[in-house]
């Protein structure tokens, strides 16, 4: 056996060891224009998801189950893009992009984890949108503290194990000729393709936890929505139409982005040519929606945008 570095020659097969994250070092010219970008983002996820965070604390007219599943999100996403965004921040800033292969496992791990984690909190808020319309005089009942904590804690711990077992599975495969992943983190599409030997088990795996993961959420969801609708609908009042929209319509923007721009990068086929398209749909899921979280649910909502200039004007009155 002969060490090489970034590979392990071991019976004349060369076996990857180390991975170099190709990112969007084919446009070096924009390097410094990509990472003031990504940084502005990060820091706006950062600033504005703690803001929905903190008012839904805080202010005591959003104790509701609505927005409890709301700070949670809020939460998960400020974890979500904390595991792409400072990687890539740090690649854009530098020459050498080699990321260890521990290293690629365990961001490709939290990234599933959270991924999953967003795909069921958005599946309970679309449940607790559907209670709160569909039967408003039992909502209180049905949506009890208990049953949100439930929900809350089976949405961030249920995708742990299947996770550990699915990212060992694809750590486990061969890895040889080449180490590049035509990438900017460690997703499972592009880290498969680097794969060789018969990894079909592995594909079926990917295709049913995507199934799981993402297809049955979505179907979930929409099937809500379209009783949602059809309630709202069947509402005599015009203004009362047009709040239980407003209530939902954030949600269901966010609900669309998401789920579509993940489903176009998971259900295409590993063997197919990387187009560069993937990059781009995965910044939308992982960086540019946490971006716009807190103004899809803050600017079009109004109990919101009144805690939140309560909580600006206590902190006016107390400096001065």
């Amino acid at each position: 056996m002969e060490s090489t570095g970034q590979y392990i020659l071991w019976e004349n097969h060369t076996t990857v060891m180390e991975f170099i994250l190709l990112g969007f070092s084919a446009f070096p010219k924009l390097q410094g224009f990509l990472c003031g970008v990504v940084l502005i983002i990060y820091t706006t996820v950062l600033m504005g998801n703690s803001l929905i965070i903190i008012i839904t604390k805080v202010d005591a007219s959003l104790q509701t189950p609505m927005y409890f599943f709301l700070g949670n999100y809020s939460f998960l996403e400020i974890c979500y893009v904390s595991v792409t965004a400072p990687r890539l921040l740090t690649d854009l800033l530098q020459l050498n992009r080699s990321i260890s292969f521990t290293a690629c496992a365990i961001q490709m791990y939290f990234f599933l984890v959270f991924g999953a984690t967003e795909c069921f909190i958005l599946t309970a808020m679309a449940y607790d949108r559907y209670a709160a319309i569909c039967n408003p005089l039992l909502y209180h009942l049905i949506m009890n503290n208990r049953l949100c904590v439930r929900l809350a804690t089976l949405c961030w711990f249920s995708s742990i194990p299947i996770h550990i077992g699915f990212v060992y599975r694809i750590f486990s495969l061969t890895f040889c000729s080449s180490n590049q992943i035509n990438h900017y983190f460690c997703d499972i599409p592009a880290v498969m393709k680097l794969a060789c030997g018969d990894i079909l088990m592995t594909k079926t795996l990917l295709y049913v936890l995507t199934l799981v993961v993402i297809v049955t959420p979505f179907i979930l969801i929409l099937g809500s929505y379209v009783k949602i609708i059809s309630t709202i609908l069947k509402l005599p009042s015009a203004t009362g139409r047009a709040k239980a929209f407003s209530t939902c319509s954030s949600h269901l923007t966010v609900v669309i982005l998401f789920f579509g721009s993940g489903s176009i990068v998971y259900l295409k086929p590993i063997s197919s040519p990387s187009t560069g398209i993937e990059k781009i749909f995965s910044l939308i899921y992982t960086i540019v929606i946490p971006m716009f979280n807190p103004m899809i649910y803050c600017l079009r909502n109004k109990d919101a945008m009144a805690a939140l200039k309560k909580l600006l004007l206590k902190c006016n009155d107390s400096k001065t």
